[in-house]
């Protein structure tokens, strides 16, 4: 028995997934200008991986990004926030010394409504959108793989790819 679904979700999941990675990307880096950023970024690009995962299988999905490498982007993202966050505490001066001030907008002003002018909140959008996509990715194939025991030891419940 083949991994994964059918051969038409597997086509149609293989026409999809790049237009989703993409627009999740879009997502990511006009959310200063639209509505959007880094959560919902995140989101569609940690789908993207899911639904390689439920078309394909495990070992597709983690040849493309196994669940202990999106758990180390998880931790990167969120180191990534957290340095930005604190650039505002360390170069600030005097009263703007702020956590997450928006330290390269007062260095480098950009025109309204343009895709560079957002300073470092196109930057924490990115951060925010590695963090959960990693941690999306992980919480979903950790839960594809759940097996559940009963009282006395006996196996109750076992993924679809485990039964074989």
């Amino acid at each position: 028995m083949k991994e994964g679904m059918t051969l038409i979700v597997r086509t149609v999941t293989r026409w999809v997934v790049g237009f989703i990675f993409l627009y999740g990307i879009y997502t990511v880096f006009s959310g200063h200008l639209t509505a959007g950023g880094g959560f919902v970024g995140g989101l569609i690009l940690g789908c993207s991986y899911i639904l390689l995962l439920i078309a394909y299988g495990r070992g597709v999905a983690y040849r493309n990004m196994d669940w202990r490498i999106a758990r180390v982007l998880s931790w990167v993202g969120g180191m990534m926030v957290l340095g930005l966050s604190l650039l505002g505490l360390i170069f600030g001066k005097g009263e703007q010394a702020l956590f997450f001030s928006n330290i390269i907008q007062k260095v480098l002003p950009g025109k309204p409504f343009h895709l560079l002018n957002g300073g470092i909140i196109p930057l924490g959008n990115l951060g925010v959108a590695i963090m959960v996509l990693g941690g999306v990715f992980v919480c979903f194939s950790l839960l594809s793989s759940v097996r559940l025991f009963d009282d006395f030891g006996r196996e109750i419940f076992k993924s679809m790819e485990d039964k074989k």
